[in-house]
């Protein structure tokens, strides 16, 4: 890991035009390679939960290093919060990894992405499929309760490659179905379905195989996918985006957009850094 730190005792970062500086008001470190972070929101900042955002820190130079993360935190929330990896030599992740509640951090102006609700057409079934921290927009749209006023099912995949990745494990299988505001409206619509590459866990191996042999739906108890009824959105690394991807081409299925909604969305826009 890079040894620069962000210290609060920092010189104070001012707001360039593209950015607002918010604060972070929680850490939460995971394993050596996972953490999330919150921030303040400006009450300027209006998203659509599943969108992206740029974020990033100041350099020694005042020009800012930023990326492009998910909001986890669904639009309604008063905070934002990020979901990152941690790349020991990254330019950003790097330092962003030691960040510490009252450290400032920039957040773009501008949210957009294709994540979105709009995207799709009506539909019975929403499956969120994603891989690593390509969870991160299914924690915003999970809690958006327009998700569960549009769809009759909401299932979450998560793959990973240890179990000790599965972060927000509990948030899905125990908290949001008892969330005192959002647990009644979610009542039995959301289902979860984490799954391991590495290690033994209940459910083995990628989504793609588990798609492509049934098990997935065998497991759940649901029907195969079918562009009639089910509706998908994929987030995770281009690899998996591709597979993900043409095989529901060989579905029948036609991506969509807020422009043109179809079957399903994907997002292309993240890098490792």
């Amino acid at each position: 890991m890079n040894d620069i730190a962000l210290s609060s005792a920092a010189a104070p970062v001012k707001a360039g035009g593209a950015f607002f500086v918010e604060t972070v008001t929680w850490v939460q470190h995971w394993t050596p390679s996972l953490f999330s972070f919150r921030t303040t929101r400006d009450p300027a900042l209006r998203f659509s939960s599943g969108q992206f955002v740029m974020v990033g820190l100041t350099k020694e130079d005042g020009k800012p290093l930023v990326r492009a993360y998910s909001i986890a935190s669904p639009a309604w929330h008063d905070e934002l919060e990020f979901y990152s990896i941690k790349v020991a030599d990254g330019p950003l992740t790097s330092r962003l990894q030691q960040i510490k509640v009252g450290d400032p951090v920039l957040i773009g102006r501008k949210p957009t992405g294709t994540l979105v609700l709009d995207g799709l057409k009506p539909g019975k079934r929403l499956w969120m499929l994603g891989t690593g921290t390509g969870l991160a927009p299914w924690l915003s749209l999970a809690r958006d309760p327009e998700v569960y006023e549009r769809f009759d099912e909401v299932i979450v995949t998560h793959t990973v490659r240890e179990v000790a990745d599965l972060n927000y494990r509990e948030l899905f299988e125990t908290e949001l179905p008892n969330d005192e505001i959002l647990g009644e409206l979610i009542g039995g619509k959301l289902r979860y379905y984490p799954t391991v590459t590495r290690e033994p866990f209940r459910t083995e191996g990628r989504i793609t195989d588990l798609i492509a042999s049934g098990k997935l739906f065998t497991d759940l108890g649901v029907p195969p996918f079918d562009p009639a009824v089910d509706r998908l959105m994929l987030c995770g690394g281009p690899s998996v985006l591709a597979d993900l991807k043409q095989q529901l081409l060989d579905r029948g299925y036609e991506e969509g957009s807020i422009a043109s909604p179809g079957d399903f969305v994907l997002e292309r826009a993240f890098v490792e850094t």
